[in-house]
């Protein structure tokens, strides 16, 4: 399934990665659930490979898998001096590695809403060691700032209730973080709003939001192999 917003405005996007979780709560949250020094790191929708030398610095080697051409050949020229990092063209249902490969599974909004993950899924059942982790980490529409402009901008997703019902009854735990935006500057943050949400909700949820923070809620659901 495509995802416009990076696909489309990639500096944005990194934009964005910049704002996200500046205290990082997030972080030690995924330290927590999934601690990665010394082991194999799948990270599944890398992107331009924002994330991969975050977690180069402490694991023994690191993957990203990503389906679009462009992002592919972005997160390998961002990690090319990496040289416990691989790039792979791939995708959440086909992952391009061997069963029982990695110890951490890392997806950070690859696996959105739940239901039409379980390809997806089925996958990691292959690619995990037994002992190993999966983490991943998707919007909380249930609460926060952002919580509800994504609600509004997006009403025919399913409801928090249902995805959260999915991902507990596959035997993923719950860990909800409250991670936060915080812009350098109001023009960055009002184009990061603008490629998040359909154009009418964005400029109606700019217009009653001042400042360079947004408070912002997510779920990191997890679960051991």
């Amino acid at each position: 399934m495509p995802s416009p917003n990076i696909w489309k405005h990639t500096a944005t996007y990194e934009t964005e990665n910049r704002a996200v979780d500046p205290d990082g709560v997030l972080w030690s949250t995924l330290r927590s659930l999934a601690p990665w020094t010394g082991r194999t790191v799948l990270d599944l929708g890398c992107g331009t490979g924002f994330h991969l030398p975050a977690f180069a610095a402490d694991a023994g080697r690191v993957v990203g898998v990503e389906p679009h051409p462009d992002l592919l050949a972005l997160a390998r020229r961002r990690t090319a001096r990496l040289d416990h990092v691989s790039v792979l063209a791939g995708t959440a249902q086909a992952v391009p590695l061997p069963p029982s490969s990695v110890d951490v599974v890392h997806a950070r909004w690859a696996y959105f809403f739940g239901p039409g993950c379980e390809p997806g899924l089925a996958e990691l059942d292959r690619v995990v060691r037994p002992g190993g982790t999966a983490v991943v980490v998707d919007n909380d529409g249930s609460r926060s700032t952002f919580g509800a402009w994504f609600r509004r901008g997006y009403p025919h997703l399913p409801a928090p209730a249902e995805v959260e019902r999915f991902w507990s009854t596959r035997g993923w735990t719950r860990t909800p973080v409250d991670m936060g935006w915080r812009f350098a500057s109001r023009a960055d943050l009002e184009a990061v709003v603008r490629i998040e949400l359909p154009p009418a909700v964005a400029t109606e949820a700019l217009r009653h939001h001042d400042g360079l923070e947004v408070d912002y809620a997510v779920n990191v659901w997890s679960r051991s192999f």
